[in-house]
């Protein structure tokens, strides 16, 4: 009879989860033939062209293989383009908004979730979520969660750069950089907050030198940010009369940072890809002694993400668009670091042994080494350490 028994219940949850199945296949079947014909607008930052060129080789393959067309609308601020699709809201376009889909993580993302301006959950069905390593930070977002609302893209995480026969040895926490920045008068520099590398930068410091790094995790107490800040702005006041320029002056962005270290005006530059030198290196734009390195203790790092706003026209195409980027063909592509470099977000073990061999590829300038992952402090420090910062150094 027990038997009898467990044999129904077995057959029976084979025929629901067959049901499920099937109901999964028809619901994406449903999204893709809705998907035909439409455009997306991916709203993306354009100051690369090396992911230019992978954006527009993804758009060609899902326009050939699903009907959809993808337009890369080229930002230089996600801020920006979350203004526009709040403005949307508040006058009533709650359809046909002039945002289809966009790349988003950190602050940006919880201003959109905070504000109701994404559409979802969606993330976790579409067919290539079950390649996605789920032991990474795929579900947080600067400590938000993500409940589906947006889909992992790709991993990134602080590293610096420097000239084998200019650094032979870096600096390998803050408190060596200062030292090293001591002993290099004027040849040490960071990108002007809020540029996104120097904001980082900021962050970076903090977790080493604030007391209590757990805080970090929690958003900010205004009562208690300037105490718990002071340690960095210590550190900068020590930082800055050495640095370049005296601190008087700062790179706009990490493409400065980049060209300074192959002139020789600094010794060292940073980039939020590990892979980021080995591009350059392959360019020729900076030289084959080119090494990347972290801190002991380890750097920031997070995952970067793909969002839908609520009010998109092409939800369907986008759907179909990130799905395709979250495939391992195209997460393999983008790894390629003749092609982009950028890490993956795919659990290695679920692809095959010639997929994994593109991951585990270095070339010279690549990060080689394995530096401990910092966890990104809440989304809210971004907003409150850039403030601070221009109130005390921006003029």
């Amino acid at each position: 009879m027990k038997k009898n028994l467990l044999v129904t219940a077995i057959i029976s949850f084979a025929a629901f989860a067959s049901v499920q199945l099937a109901q999964a296949d028809t619901d994406w079947d449903a999204i893709t033939d809705k998907a035909k014909g439409q455009t997306v607008y991916f709203n993306a930052w354009g100051g690369s062209d090396n992911i230019n060129k992978y954006v527009k080789w993804a758009g060609d393959e899902v326009k050939k293989r699903y009907g959809v067309n993808v337009e890369l609308v080229k930002i230089t601020d996600a801020g920006e383009v979350v203004k526009r699709i709040k403005t949307e809201k508040e006058a009533g376009r709650n359809e046909g908004g002039s945002v289809d889909m966009m790349w988003v993580n950190g602050e940006n993302f919880r201003a959109l979730k905070t504000n109701g301006l994404l559409f979802g959950p969606w993330a976790e069905s579409i067919p290539s979520w079950k390649f996605v390593d789920t032991s990474k930070p795929v579900r947080k977002d600067f400590s938000e969660t993500t409940d589906g609302l947006e889909a992992p893209w790709g991993t990134a995480q602080l590293t610096f750069i420097a000239d084998k026969n200019v650094v032979a040895e870096p600096p390998r926490s803050a408190k060596a950089l200062l030292e090293f920045a001591s002993k290099n008068t004027g040849r040490v520099s960071y990108p002007k907050p809020p540029n996104f590398h120097g904001t980082t930068f900021l962050k970076q410091l903090l977790s080493e030198l604030i007391e209590d790094a757990s805080l970090l995790a929690a958003p900010v107490d205004e009562d208690s940010f300037g105490s718990v800040s002071q340690p960095l702005w210590d550190y900068l006041d020590k930082l800055h009369p050495v640095a370049w320029r005296e601190g008087k002056a700062f790179p706009a962005n990490n493409a400065e940072m980049h060209q300074k270290l192959a002139d020789g005006e600094l010794k060292l530059s940073l980039t939020f890809n590990p892979n980021d030198a080995a591009n350059l290196v392959a360019k020729e734009q900076l030289p084959p002694s080119t090494y990347s390195f972290g801190f002991t203790k380890g750097t920031i790092g997070n995952v970067h993400f793909l969002a839908i706003p609520f009010n998109a026209k092409a939800k369907e195409g986008a759907q179909v668009f990130v799905n395709f980027l979250l495939s391992p063909e195209a997460q393999v592509r983008k790894a390629d670091i003749t092609v982009w470099g950028d890490p993956s977000v795919l659990d290695a073990s679920k692809l095959t042994a010639e997929q994994q061999a593109v991951f585990n590829k270095r070339a010279p300038g690549s990060l080689t080494e394995v530096n401990p992952t910092l966890a990104e402090p809440h989304a809210s420090w971004v907003e409150a350490l850039e403030a601070e910062w221009l109130k005390r150094y921006g003029s």
